[in-house]
């Protein structure tokens, strides 16, 4: 019999082209939304049922009594939303599979690269402690109850649709007009991006699979570019040259938009790069093919095939110039 999987969510940057994957692979998928338009369509032969996970009684009116060899969450981001999921679905999956994040690990790192037993703790970045908070959550029930859990931390994960860059399109639209960019910190530091594509292998070769309860595996990719390295790839892919680069401390950053500055301290700022070892061992085929090079042109095509997409932020851009006034190099 086929394997049956239940993703939550189903229309995200990594769960689409899992799901993509997982029919490929002869996966009976369900994906479980809200239905709302997506600019990532469902892919062909998954089943989709229409629920808001945040109210449990329309989850169970949607799913009845069905049950499934594996529940893939990907829109849980608190303990909360875990212990929810926990009472609709203890006894009827075989595996629940929670996507943590990378950004738990310890931050910044004391050992390169990193490995799924380096230290979780993140004092920068709230969205971290709570993917940290339903680890433990996870962790305890496994202990306790035997729940059979396997937890997925993916790193910085994009498709055709995400610029990698804090200001997204808005970055590229200056790069465009000639306009400086700012660049956190001083450009050198080294930063893992992965396409979704490669991360769906790791992750679809994880479902089912009695060696993975109860484990924690990073999915991640290769190739770590510095950040100066990301920016230029994305202006050439963009079709500009030279673009004006100008570095500004990320604690700088922080101080003129904390929300901005606490996703940057508590992820992007420092070196990380992974150890792949653990899921490659279980998952032979998990083998990065896609470069960032091929990733930033497929990004700017994809914005260019329509002018909708090309989206400005005004206030990103207002913060822009008022970091490049103040942090501008000039002469003494």
């Amino acid at each position: 019999m086929a394997l049956r999987a239940l993703f939550i969510g189903g229309t995200g940057i990594i769960s689409t082209e899992a799901a993509r994957r997982a029919v490929a692979e002869g996966v009976e998928v369900t994906l479980l939304n809200r239905g709302r338009s997506t600019k990532r369509p469902v892919p062909d032969g998954a089943r989709v049922l229409h629920a808001d996970v945040r109210d449990a009684e329309s989850v169970r009116a949607a799913l009845g009594s069905q049950e499934f060899d594996a529940v893939v969450e990907f829109t849980a981001f608190t303990p909360e939303h875990v212990r929810a999921d926990l009472d609709l679905f203890t006894g009827r999956t075989g595996q629940y599979v929670f996507i943590s994040s990378a950004s738990a690990y310890q931050t910044p790192p004391t050992h390169l690269p990193v490995v799924e037993s380096t230290p979780l703790r993140n004092p920068f970045w709230e969205y971290s402690r709570n993917k940290i908070a339903c680890e433990d959550l996870l962790v305890r029930a496994y202990r306790d109850t035997g729940l059979p859990m396997t937890i997925v931390r993916p790193s910085h994960t994009y498709d055709a649709t995400l610029v990698p860059m804090d200001g997204g399109w808005t970055v590229v639209d200056r790069m465009r007009r000639g306009l400086e960019v700012v660049v956190p910190g001083d450009g050198t530091s080294r930063w893992t991006l992965t396409h979704s594509a490669d991360v769906a292998v790791g992750l679809v070769g994880l479902l089912g699979r009695e060696e993975a309860i109860g484990e924690a595996f990073h999915i991640t990719g290769d190739e770590a570019p510095s950040w100066d390295q990301i920016y230029l790839a994305m202006a050439r892919a963009a079709g500009v040259d030279e673009p004006r680069l100008v570095h500004v401390a990320s604690e700088a950053i922080a101080a003129a938009d904390p929300e901005l500055g606490a996703g940057i301290l508590g992820d992007k700022a420092h070196t990380m790069i992974f150890d792949n070892t653990k899921v490659r061992r279980l998952v032979p085929q998990f083998s990065p093919r896609i470069p960032f090079a091929h990733g930033a042109r497929e990004i700017v095509a994809w914005h260019d095939a329509d002018p909708a997409r090309r989206v400005v932020d005004p206030q990103f851009e207002a913060l822009t110039e008022r970091l490049l006034e103040a942090y501008r190099p000039r002469p003494l």
